[in-house]
């Protein structure tokens, strides 16, 4: 293969792994984002824990696979994210940290003010994750204020009225993803608060997802691919139609499929992204030169090639060991027999 087809690949490969994280990791931090408000003592704590303890770890795999393929397909995109989003990173850094500190450590202690404190902190992590991931990832499909010396703005620059717009989408999917994982998971009265607050939560998020592609069509150039390739308009309007499906499939409580089409919801919203994104990474919205394109980033062929070896074993055992999480995993998980972190 030539290089600029293992460049391809690539992007495609890069894409997918942001999107499976993004689908994975949603519910586990939708369940932080709603842990305080549908948690009214320690066993109901101990349940919502054993609900995700066994699975957000290795969610987090997928976040260190795509910062890996970032850095090995792509050096040159990643060095230039981070002195891009430079702050946005390190704030995710620490909210990944004190989520994680949060929700391991909350009962680790049996004074009431460190547990409020845990519990509170895992909640706000959670949050911030899904609401900075969502504006930085709106930002690249905006256009960065990239100019000849670098971003033009500091970060108020990045917190612009779209970036926020994708922010809110983001923390309203993941809500929803999250309540509906606590329904599926649990028994008794969390299940049921928990089921509550997945239908409001959806309509916010078909609300502000309909809002976020009426912006994009008139404030970025990211359908502009859609327009030479009609076929990609499918993607948009897929990911509309899952949010749609969502609502109708909570009313008629059948948890699974909304579950399902939730997750699509967000397949098909990252794939809208990417595909009008080619074949830019981090596209500047200043001027076109100032764009980091897939072949100006990627590595040399030896390189691309080695590394599509590597994921070509690895992907599948990652894949397998999840699976088989999710196998031995599979029991729902009442009050009463929840034990959470210990």
């Amino acid at each position: 293969m030539s290089h600029d087809t293992l460049a391809i690949i690539w992007f495609g490969l890069w894409g997918l792994v942001w999107a499976v994280y993004f689908i994975l990791d949603g519910f586990s931090l939708g369940t932080g984002i709603i842990f305080p408000f549908i948690t009214k003592n320690r066993q109901e704590r101990n349940q919502l824990q054993e609900a995700i303890g066994p699975f957000w770890g290795g969610h987090e795999v997928w976040l260190v696979l795509a910062g890996g393929a970032t850095f090995a397909a792509f050096p040159v995109t990643y060095a230039n994210m981070f002195v891009y989003f430079y702050v946005p990173l390190m704030l995710i850094l620490f909210s990944l940290f004190f989520r994680a500190v949060g929700l391991e450590f909350m009962h680790k202690d049996e004074n009431r003010i460190w547990q409020n404190t845990c519990k509170w902190a895992f909640s706000i992590s959670s949050f911030l994750v899904a609401f900075l991931f969502g504006v930085a990832f709106s930002n690249l499909f905006y256009g960065l204020p990239v100019g000849k010396n670098g971003i033009e703005g500091g970060l108020f620059a990045l917190l612009n009225s779209y970036a926020l717009l994708g922010g809110f989408l983001f923390v309203a999917i993941f809500t929803t993803a999250g309540a509906l994982w606590v329904k599926i998971k649990t028994e008794g009265e969390v299940a049921d608060r928990a089921v509550k607050v997945a239908l409001p939560a959806s309509l916010v998020a078909s609300i502000t997802l309909c809002m976020f592609f009426v912006a994009t069509a008139n404030q970025t150039p990211l359908l502009e691919n859609a327009t030479k390739e009609n076929v990609l308009y499918i993607l948009p309007a897929l990911s509309a139609l899952s949010a749609i499906l969502v609502m109708i499939f909570i009313i008629r409580k059948k948890i699974g499929m909304a579950f399902t089409f939730i997750s699509t919801t967000t397949l098909f919203l990252m794939a809208t992204g990417f595909t009008g994104m080619y074949p830019n990474m981090l596209p500047s919205r200043i001027s076109e030169q100032f764009s980091t394109t897939l072949f100006q980033a990627a590595g040399s062929k030896m390189n691309l090639t080695l590394m599509l070896w590597v994921a070509g074993i690895m992907l599948p055992i990652v894949i397998g060991y999840q699976l088989w999480s999710y196998t031995i995993f599979k029991k729902k998980i009442n009050a009463k027999e929840a034990k959470g972190y210990h």
